[in-house]
């Protein structure tokens, strides 16, 4: 589902509407130092005060918790539990109407979808963050933070699962995908227009949970596998070519991977599609699956890897998380 949304000067929120605002830092909180590069300065009161602004504070509430100020490429899933926990913690009140999370981007979607997995409330919980930093001249933060305060009050917004608002879209967290490091539409999605999701499932931490990422290429050596399981990965996700492929070294350590109880998720390198089995061979989609490998569907690597992490972590079938 991605809907176009419009920001207005003032918004009237419905009545009695609360909305907690849950800061962890990305570009959004960024400033500039001295030497051009970005750094995540801002707290979580200066980043909601010039939004707090726009709206009639006689209707709506709005409360900010600094989680931290992360760059995101440097999240551990610790910090994603912490955001969990956090996001739990604000539905607790039986009076929050919705929560928003600012996030930066470069890991957005696999957060986004791990809090989806364990999300078991009707009412909304929005991802947003920003592609240019808090201080630029031409900063999207603040249009982002107020359309997700928009759609998190919206009853349309209800019972749907995680969301990703950025850049005036709407897009469902399972199957979101950042598709440009720059362009203020930040994010895209594989998944349909209203995909499916998964039964909820109770909250479980994924901290000491390992799975690692092995991008295939052709020539691709089997270490890359036998490196990770060496180094106590608890399951692999292969990022393979076309649909579903792989080459005959890497296949064959994936096999023996699977044989000795290692889940595998094979996704793909290509932006677009569905993962599926049609070939062949050591390296074919279809050997994989019929060894047990479990087809990512339109899941990409990010996504891919914090579902299997999830099903790892709370003992559920991988299978049926995708």
């Amino acid at each position: 589902m991605t809907i176009e949304t419009e920001t207005t000067a003032e918004h009237d929120a419905s009545p009695g509407a609360k909305i907690v605002v849950i800061t962890t830092g990305g570009t959004i909180a960024c400033t500039t130092d001295r030497d051009g590069v970005l750094l995540p300065t801002v707290s979580g009161p200066e980043l909601l005060e010039p939004v707090a602004q726009r709206f009639d504070n006689a209707q709506l509430a709005l409360e900010v918790r600094e989680l931290n100020r992360l760059d995101s490429a440097a999240m551990t899933l610790a910090d994603t539990d912490a955001i969990i926990a956090a996001i739990h913690d604000a539905l607790d009140d039986p009076e929050v109407t919705g929560v928003v999370v600012t996030h930066g981007t470069d890991s957005m979607e696999e957060t986004a979808i791990a809090v989806d997995t364990f999300h078991d409330d009707p009412r909304p919980v929005i991802f947003t963050g920003a592609q240019r930093s808090f201080d630029h001249p031409e900063s999207d933060g603040i249009s982002n933070l107020f359309e997700s305060i928009v759609i998190a009050m919206d009853a349309s917004a209800r019972g749907i699962g995680v969301l990703i608002v950025f850049g005036h879209a709407v897009i469902p967290a399972r199957g979101a995908t950042k598709w440009h490091t720059s362009d203020n539409l930040a994010f895209a999605t594989n998944g349909p227009e209203e995909p499916t999701r998964a039964e909820p499932l109770a909250p479980t931490a994924l901290a000491d949970v390992t799975v690692d990422i092995i991008a295939a290429y052709p020539g691709a050596p089997r270490t890359l596998v036998d490196a990770a399981l060496e180094h106590g990965a608890d399951g692999l996700v292969i990022e393979a070519m076309g649909a579903g492929n792989v080459g005959r070294e890497l296949a064959i350590a994936v096999g023996e991977a699977l044989d000795t109880g290692t889940p595998v998720v094979i996704t793909t390198r290509v932006p677009r599609g569905d993962v599926h089995g049609s070939y062949g061979g050591a390296g074919g989609g279809a050997t994989l699956l019929q060894k047990g490998a479990i087809g990512s569907h339109y899941f990409r690597a990010p996504q891919a890897r914090m579902l299997l992490a999830v099903a790892i972590a709370t003992g559920a079938h991988p299978a049926t998380l995708f």
